[in-house]
């Protein structure tokens, strides 16, 4: 924070306090040229107003407030860039990995700074870091066999993954089902770990340029062929048929696709982004960009080691 925003700050919260303090003093003085006590001669309803001060015990709580308020702000970080005298902060801000945070607690506790996220990262290593060790140990086809250690990646994933791939883990338009065999980069525990591990940037180039209109349309015809469409104009399928070249470069010349690449299968009945004439229209067109970020700083290796078991095993008994 500048030094303006921490003068700023500090400025508003103690002039806020200063308020309450005048705010109560006025309010104890007597300016209604009305003795204590007596008739204000307002009334309502048969009820009579009286000069009355304020309650006691009110005032003393009013007083108290303002003590504690500024009390805490000489122990605690409130004023702009003040730290406080007991040094306690909240959280660490340049946290990325569990090795980073282990780091910055014992950074901490050299610089005498108490941090509430330091002492839940304590407990959480304390607690939890011998399970997941213990798990890391054993590989991903014998834990997808395990219930207790499905249980674990499950929470993970519910926590982490199912915002784009569902709770149920079955996708969504645009994203992966991961309950089935079809697979854009290879389903062994090797490419699943890989690709939770430094994610994935998938790419389709938009073709509208280069093809025209009328031959998005033959190489739509052409596509739809290739997992054995019906009612097809054989014409425009022959013609869709050779502009098919440009296309084999990522996805093979019979269309089964190429994991290095993470190009689809354009055989089968699986589509990710649709496999309607309009949908691969669309996706000709104007093109695809895919993205699966990473989590090798979010999780750690040996967290993504049992999401990528329990993935694996979403889809063994397919």
């Amino acid at each position: 924070m500048s030094s303006f925003w921490s003068v700023w700050i500090s400025v508003i919260t103690l002039g806020s306090i200063l308020g309450c303090y005048l705010l109560l003093r006025w309010c104890l003085q007597n300016k209604t040229g009305v003795k204590e006590g007596d008739d204000m001669h307002h009334e309502f309803d048969g009820i009579v107003e009286l000069n009355n001060q304020l309650p006691k015990w009110w005032t003393f709580l009013f007083y108290i407030c303002i003590v504690w308020g500024l009390v805490y702000l000489v122990l605690y970080p409130g004023l702009g860039n003040y730290t406080g005298l007991w040094k306690w902060q909240s959280s660490n801000q340049s946290i990325k990995s569990l090795a980073e945070s282990r780091a910055a607690v014992e950074a901490n506790k050299t610089n005498g700074v108490i941090n509430q996220y330091d002492r839940e990262i304590e407990f959480a290593n304390a607690t939890y870091a011998p399970i997941f060790d213990g798990y890391y140990q054993q590989p991903i086809p014998e834990l997808a066999k395990d219930p207790e250690a499905l249980k674990v990646g499950q929470r993970l994933f519910s926590q982490n993954c199912s915002q784009c791939h569902g709770s149920d883990a079955r996708g969504q338009r645009g994203f992966p089902n991961l309950t089935d065999n079809d697979w854009l980069y290879g389903g062994t525990p090797e490419k699943i770990t890989e690709t939770i591990i430094n994610g994935r940037q998938g790419m389709m180039p938009a073709q509208l340029d280069a093809m025209g209109e009328k031959g998005i349309d033959e190489l739509v015809a052409y596509v739809l062929s290739l997992s054995n469409r019906p009612d097809l104009d054989k014409t425009m399928v022959d013609a869709g048929q050779a502009k098919f070249a440009i296309c084999a470069a990522c996805h093979g010349q019979d269309g089964k696709g190429n994991q290095m690449l993470g190009a689809p299968n354009l055989t089968d009945q699986t589509w990710l982004y649709g496999g309607t004439n309009k949908a691969i229209t669309q996706t000709l067109t104007y093109g695809r960009n895919g993205v699966m970020p990473s989590f090798k700083h979010t999780l750690g290796e040996k967290k993504v080691h049992l999401v990528a078991a329990y993935v694996y095993s979403l889809s063994q008994d397919k």
